[in-house]
C-alpha cells in the first residue's frame, strides 16, 4: 500500500485475513462493534504505540479504522510522518456495517454500553448551546457568548476536520482505556 491509501469496504473485506486492523476510536465505541480482529488503540494513544505499529507494519499491511474515516485519516497522517505506511477504511465502521458486514463485540460482561464519540459531541454541543441561550435569557445577556463560542467551535471543527470537544470528551473515564487493556493490545500487536 502507498500512503495515503484508502480501501473501500469490499477491498478491506477480501483482504481482512492479511491485514493488521487498528481501530482508533474510544474504547466505548470499539466495544459497541468493531471489524473482526481489530485491535483498539485510541487516537490519543497512537504515539505510545508507534514501536508496535511499526513492527506490525513490517510484517503485514496496516488498516486504520474509526467511525467515519476522519480520525483514521489523522492517525494515518501521524504514522506517515513516522515512516509507517498505512491505509484507512473509506467511511469507517459505519460504512462497513451499512454494507451488511458483521461487527464484532466483546462479551457483554467485558464492556459497558456507550455512545459513539460523534453522538457524545452532538449531545454536549447541543446542551451547551441550549444552556447558553437559557442563561442569556434568564441571567445576563453576556452569557449568550457561551452559545456563540460553541457554534464557533463547531464551524472551526468542520473547517479543520478536527474536534477539540472530542479530544476533551475522550479523556473522560468512560472513554479512556484502562492501562491494562492498552498494554494487552500492544502485546497482541507485537505478536502479529
Amino acid at each position: 500500500m502507498t500512503n495515503p491509501s484508502t480501501l473501500v469496504t469490499e477491498q478491506a473485506r477480501t483482504r481482512l485475513h492479511e491485514l493488521t486492523v487498528i481501530d482508533v476510536r474510544t474504547p466505548a465505541e470499539y466495544a459497541s462493534g468493531h471489524l473482526p480482529g481489530a485491535l483498539n488503540i485510541p487516537l490519543d494513544h497512537v504515539r505510545r504505540a508507534l514501536p508496535e505499529i511499526r513492527h506490525a507494519a513490517g510484517r503485514r499491511d496496516v488498516l486504520v479504522v474509526c467511525a467515519s474515516g476522519a480520525r483514521s485519516e489523522n492517525a494515518c497522517k501521524l504514522l506517515a510522518e513516522q515512516g509507517i505506511t498505512t491505509a484507512t477504511l473509506a467511511g469507517g465502521t459505519g460504512a462497513w456495517a451499512a454494507e451488511g458486514h458483521d461487527l464484532h463485540t466483546p462479551a457483554a460482561c467485558d464492556t459497558r454500553a456507550g455512545w459513539s464519540m460523534e453522538r457524545q459531541v452532538r449531545f454536549t454541543a447541543g446542551s451547551l448551546i441550549l444552556l447558553g441561550l437559557l442563561l442569556g435569557l434568564l441571567v445576563h445577556p453576556a452569557l449568550l457568548l457561551l452559545s456563540a463560542g460553541v457554534a464557533g467551535g463547531l464551524v472551526f471543527s468542520a473547517l479543520t476536520n478536527t474536534c477539540g470537544m472530542a479530544v476533551v470528551l475522550g479523556k473522560l473515564p468512560h472513554n479512556r482505556p484502562r492501562a491494562v487493556d492498552l498494554d494487552a493490545t500492544l502485546a497482541a500487536l507485537r505478536s502479529r
